[in-house]
């Protein structure tokens, strides 16, 4: 029994190792929201930093509908999700990524649905694996796990059940290695239903294993897959029920952070921006549209051990845009307040703040050849130096509305508008 246990984790560890390799030798890929392992840092090094009307943008093609779903890329396709105006259809859309000619549109029924005033029917951001494509739909009442080949055929389709969340749907899928997994993160468990991790069979869509966990607000941030120095690969999920770590293979609990908000009394608070790693620590960070903020920095002490709680900032971080980290770096914008923020990794202290604009932002900024791009709510693009001292690059306009986060792919920088994407690249 112990030799078939060990042989069973051998090959799934093998099998998230040839994944991994894979997503390394696909590194111009975009496979999911935020890019690879959903870091927001792109390996092109050619994008340009102006752009504007007449100015290095390739390309610009109308979206039908309405969504914020963000953009993926993968094998020169690209892949996003839209709703119909008047919300009766959904939609997997697939674009060449080249020219931005739609290849092919998958429908799907749907219906009036409530979201917040910056969400849409349509805000869940595909997953791909170089042979499948994995996408939430919502249709306003339940979730479906879809997946489809590059050719748009449907290869199946799991129903998640309903969705109970007054700001309505919003999650993304990973993959890793033979797995799906999801956040299907609900609202009060007593009102809502449970919340929980869920992993799938990325061939057939059954079932893999399914983890409850304690939900209050509905949150939208995406797992990321932790490789720690000296231990199996990780997944960590991060919602108000707090930040868990669990077995890939089997979802397995290797350890959990409770995550102690201080919101004024006000109960917990909801985790929309995803969380990354950098330099062996995990930073997350959750708000509400109060403008409450909290962002944690936390250091994992291996298996069965919770983290230990490194620094905490409860004020002056973002709720929706997911940070960025490099070379013991940490850099959020400030939603409500549009300010840039780099501090030390390692300390939380802050190296420099700075206004961007006068706009909010909610589009996750990302990161190119040591530059980072933030978009604000108006279609404003500002690039600056991801460095310990603030050095602005570039302003530029597309004068449109973004509320999704970009893709970037084969040295081409991919922004969703509320009508059109865009791709920008030198010509």
């Amino acid at each position: 029994m112990q030799t078939r246990r060990f042989s069973s984790l051998a090959v799934f560890g093998l099998v998230v190792l040839l994944c991994l390799v894979v997503l390394s030798a696909q590194a111009a890929d975009w496979p999911r929201f935020r890019g690879p392992n959903g870091t927001g840092i792109a390996a092109d090094k050619d994008v340009p930093v102006e752009f504007g009307k007449d100015k290095n943008i390739l390309w610009k093609v109308e979206i039908v509908g309405r969504g914020h779903s963000s953009p993926i890329v993968s094998k020169g396709k690209i892949f996003l999700q839209s709703s119909s105006d008047d919300q009766i259809g959904r939609y997997l859309i697939c674009l060449d990524a080249a020219t931005g000619k739609t290849i092919w549109s998958k429908a799907f029924p749907g219906g009036v649905a409530r979201t917040h005033t910056k969400n849409t029917p349509a805000s869940n951001t595909p997953a791909a694996d170089g042979q499948r494509v994995y996408a939430v739909v919502w249709d306003g009442s339940n979730q479906r796990l879809t997946a489809w080949d590059y050719n748009g055929k449907l290869l199946w389709n799991r129903d998640l059940g309903p969705l109970r969340s007054e700001h309505g749907s919003g999650i993304s899928p990973i993959v890793v290695g033979d797995r799906v997994i999801i956040n299907n993160d609900q609202g009060d468990q007593k009102v809502h239903g449970p919340s929980a991790a869920q992993a799938f069979d990325a061939k057939t869509g059954e079932p893999v294993w399914l983890k409850e966990r304690d939900p209050e607000r509905a949150c939208y941030s995406t797992p990321f897959l932790l490789e720690p120095v000296d231990g199996a690969p990780e997944v960590i999920v991060v919602s108000t029920g707090g930040v868990t770590a669990y077995d890939p293979k089997d979802g397995t609990q290797i350890w959990n952070y409770t995550w102690q908000f201080d919101p004024k009394g006000k109960g917990r608070l909801r985790t929309v921006g995803s969380p990354i790693e950098h330099q062996g620590l995990i930073f997350a960070n959750s708000g509400d549209g109060g403008g409450d903020r909290h962002m944690v920095a936390l250091k994992p002490n291996g298996k069965g051990a919770p983290p230990t709680l490194v620094w905490e900032k409860k004020k002056g971080t973002a709720y929706v845009p997911a940070p960025l980290a490099k070379d013991g770096y940490v850099f959020w914008v400030d939603d409500k307040e549009d300010v840039a923020v780099c501090a030390e990794a390692k300390t939380g202290k802050e190296m420099w703040s700075e206004r961007l604009s006068s706009g909010s932002v909610t589009s996750s900024p990302v990161m190119i050849d040591g530059k980072i791009y933030t978009i604000t709510e108006g279609g404003k693009v500002i690039v600056y130096a991801a460095a310990p001292t603030f050095d602005l690059l570039a302003t530029n306009e597309l004068h449109e509305e973004v509320y999704a986060s970009p893709a970037v792919a084969d040295g081409r920088l991919y922004i969703r508008g509320v009508k059109h994407l865009f791709c920008i690249a030198k010509k």
